[in-house]
């Protein structure tokens, strides 16, 4: 079996926008409508671009993961997806990044695209990735290039990882999205990017589950006033419950060892006389 692969060597796209670093994750601070019009020129050039999201749960995992943070050092796009960031950033570094998350711009990405947008659809259950590729061919005349669903083997150099490559390859899609959940889908690009022909690839978590009308997502206001996870909680209490849960109080005790340790360099610095 061959060893996991770093992601490859292409340089990352140099975009314009701030570069935050909360919590040991490199973060753009880039609008929302701004990333949709990189990802829909990307998609349109056939272009290599890597899209990575960070939440609560994302930072916590970074804290005990080199590879994820050296994939967000290595993404064109790396995007602020949860107010619990926002507020870390705030905390932590003076900055509130913008927020965002993938089911609120792929549609106008798509809509911007129309049919020169080729889609493969890796991760979530078969039919339902197939009813949300159905769903965005009907809303926004895109084409479908491929559709595997997450249940595989994802060790690098499995069968099924080796067969998944070779299927995205044959399809050439211009758009990957990978709703395999984090850091599965993380870990999956990590290891297999370098591999993978030119395409627009964004870990979009449940956004199948979305298209296919399976999940709603609550009004904007709600995810502006940082309650998105309650309103998700109350809807999937057995899936998220760990996440939120527990795994909020664990993200607060880690926003607060990095106040700490920075207010400490801070301090032991060298005061100009």
């Amino acid at each position: 079996m061959p060893p996991s692969r770093a992601v490859g060597p292409t340089p990352r796209a140099e975009l314009p926008y701030d570069e935050l670093q909360v919590m040991g994750l490199r973060l753009l601070d880039i609008p929302r409508h701004e990333l949709a019009d990189h990802v829909a020129q990307a998609a349109r050039r056939q272009a290599r671009m890597l899209v990575v999201n960070a939440n609560a749960h994302c930072m916590v995992l970074a804290q005990r993961a080199p590879w994820l943070r050296d994939l967000f050092d290595r993404a064109d796009i790396a995007f602020c997806d949860g107010a619990g960031v926002q507020l870390a950033a705030l905390f932590l570094i003076g900055r509130r990044p913008h927020r965002t998350t993938p089911p609120e711009w792929i549609g106008p990405v798509l809509q911007d695209l129309g049919a020169d947008a080729r889609i493969f659809w890796l991760g979530g259950e078969q039919s339902v990735a197939e009813e949300g590729a159905r769903a965005f061919e009907v809303r926004y005349g895109v084409q479908t290039a491929g559709i595997r669903n997450g249940f595989f083997d994802a060790i690098p150099g499995s069968t099924d990882s080796e067969d998944i490559i070779r299927q995205i390859t044959a399809a050439r899609p211009n758009l990957l999205l990978v709703n395999m959940g984090m850091p599965r889908q993380e870990r999956w690009l990590y290891d297999n990017w370098d591999r993978l022909p030119p395409t627009v690839a964004i870990t979009a978590g449940a956004l199948v589950d979305h298209a296919a009308g399976r999940v709603r997502r609550p009004p904007r206001w709600v995810a502006n006033m940082g309650v998105e996870w309650l309103v998700r909680l109350c809807r999937e209490p057995k899936r998220l419950w760990r996440r939120y849960l527990i795994g909020l109080p664990i993200f607060g005790y880690h926003v607060l060892r990095w106040r700490f340790h920075l207010g400490r360099r801070s301090t032991s610095c060298p005061t100009e006389s």
